[in-house]
């Protein structure tokens, strides 16, 4: 448990959310510095310098209000009601469901749910799930920003359409570049599976556009067409790394449209993490830049259920990441390139889009930002330069590829930014999703961590569990229901309505404090097909 979960929990388990709602305060530059004086560092993706703490005070409406007036310290309960909280808890959760077969090919996917939940305001996560038109496959994948949401909203919207370039064959690329030629109407490459709030913008189509054409005529230029065989792991690796090229030469660029031009720069600016998975019949690959998450939920032969992590965190506690980072710059900087776990003292992710700050040269960077519309000269962050800033780039948005051939016993995948797993153990996240998939719940002895349970707390908790069994339906959404664990979980791992409804009624300038935003997306796996596969092979 975080910190600042540390701190507060007992107020809350106790109903006194009135006694530190006074703590509450604003801030113009919501990435810059802390919601709160009590949010730790730890919490923070992005620290900001310490001159800039001077932007988070208190309301002043809220200070002058308490001047004249006492309250009473009788503690104050604010619950929602158990409609309320799946109102929220549903609010953004979408569900599809694959056809068997689509014409072509017989899917391994039976289908996905996905859903969100918002810490901050306005949440920095997205979420992106398609059908491969062109090829075969699905790509799923989620989306961590930072210093704001514009790079993954940027990301969400275009990253896909990179892979499906990467992935057509030469015939094909030839094929849509003629169609854009001679003004006909171009073969679909994606069939999109999005929930209404997950949004395209619009006045970036065009500039979006331009750059993947550019990039179709390159990989057109680099290949004759002598070779048939598409490397996927290639694929994905070059479909980021050449995403994340044309966001910092965008914005170098500009754009005589002051909105656009304001627009990529905030997409150069601000960054994002990224883990995306592409599954193709039995051959499922995961691309993961940063510090989300994808993990593999395996049924063992007696029904429990085991994870499998495809995917390696891109931060300090990976011992590889660090010293991938020293190798990359000179020895003299050893000490300086990453400091109390981040990168130069300042970002917790490794690899990431955007954050052009830690890329570009200092020259590069002011040069931009002199040049740049006055919103972004007038923003403290984007002039600042980072400590001990030497030999950038000290950042990439290269992913690690993973891959994994499908068995019958693997049952689902779970992709997830960082704020499930800061709230919950992998094998707790796959045994709740998996015991959910199948309504099947393996009875344990229930632990109590070394807490003094009396018998009248233990019935409680064994009424709780029973009616746990019958209520496991209750959610229609692996996603949402994964969710309601993450949050509503007690210190005995069982769903505590009172503190869900507790943690859901924190307003925004505290829901910070607590936990991060959440997006998950929990694929399914058809395993009659998958050992379809296996036997024919």
């Amino acid at each position: 448990m975080p910190a600042p979960t540390q701190l507060f929990f007992p107020l809350i388990r106790n109903c006194e959310l009135s006694r530190i709602y006074g703590t509450a305060c604003y801030c113009h530059h919501r990435h810059l510095c802390c919601s709160s004086p009590y949010l730790a560092q730890s919490r923070l993706r992005c620290t900001p310098p310490p001159a800039y703490a001077t932007f988070c005070r208190p309301k002043e409406g809220w200070w002058q209000h308490t001047q004249g007036r006492r309250y009473a310290s009788t503690p104050q309960k604010f619950y929602l009601t158990p409609p309320q909280v799946n109102s929220i808890l549903k609010a953004n959760e979408y569900s599809f469901k694959v056809p068997e077969f689509d014409g072509k090919n017989v899917s391994s996917v039976l289908g996905f749910d996905s859903n969100q939940l918002p810490a901050n305001a306005p949440i920095e996560d997205r979420r992106s799930a398609a059908t491969c038109l062109q090829t075969r496959g699905m790509l799923l994948g989620v989306f961590d920003g930072h210093a704001g949401c514009a790079c993954s909203q940027a990301v969400s919207e275009r990253l896909f359409y990179y892979i499906a370039v990467s992935l057509l064959p030469h015939e094909t690329l030839l094929e849509i570049e003629n169609a854009v030629e001679s003004g006909r109407a171009l073969l679909p490459i994606l069939q999109w599976h999005k929930h209404p709030n997950d949004y395209f913008s619009k006045e970036a189509s065009k500039l979006y556009f331009n750059s993947l054409r550019t990039y179709w005529q390159e990989l057109i230029d680099l290949n004759t067409g002598e070779s048939t065989d598409i490397d996927v792991k290639e694929a994905l690796i070059n479909a980021f790394k050449r995403l994340d090229s044309d966001i910092s030469l965008e914005a170098q660029v500009g754009d005589p449209n002051s909105f656009l031009n304001y627009l990529v720069l905030r997409v150069a600016f601000s960054g994002a993490t990224a883990c995306v998975a592409h599954v193709d019949g039995v051959d499922l690959h995961v691309a993961n830049t940063g510090d989300s998450r994808a993990m593999l939920g395996v049924q063992e032969e007696d029904g429990s259920w085991s994870a499998v992590t495809l995917s390696n965190d891109h931060n300090a506690q990976n011992e590889r990441e660090l010293e991938r980072l020293k190798l990359e710059h000179p020895k003299n900087e050893a000490k300086s390139v990453v400091k109390q776990d981040r990168l130069l003292g300042l970002l917790m992710p490794f690899r990431a889009f955007g954050d052009v700050k830690f890329k570009w040269s200092i020259d590069l960077q002011k040069r931009v930002i002199e040049s740049g519309p006055d919103q972004l000269n007038d923003n403290e962050y984007t002039k600042f330069i980072p400590p001990n800033y030497y030999t950038p780039p000290y950042l990439t948005a290269e992913p690690e590829v993973t891959y994994h051939r499908l068995r019958p016993q693997d049952k689902f995948l779970v992709l997830a930014t960082d704020g499930l797993w800061e709230t919950m153990h992998r094998q707790d996240v796959v045994r709740i999703v998996g015991e959910y998939l199948t309504g099947m719940h393996h009875q344990q002895p229930i632990a109590v961590g070394g807490y003094k349970v009396t018998l009248g707390q233990m019935h409680g908790l064994l009424t709780e569990r029973r009616a746990k069994m019958s209520s496991v339906f209750e959610d229609q959404n692996a996603a949402t229901h994964l969710i309601r664990h993450a949050v509503g979980n007690n210190e005995f791992g069982t769903v505590d309505h009172e503190r869900l409804s507790k943690m859901l009624s924190l307003p925004e300038e505290l829901a910070r404090m607590y936990r991060d935003d959440i997006t998950i997306i929990v694929v399914q796996f058809n395993s009659h097909v998958v050992g379809a596969y296996q036997n024919q092979d």
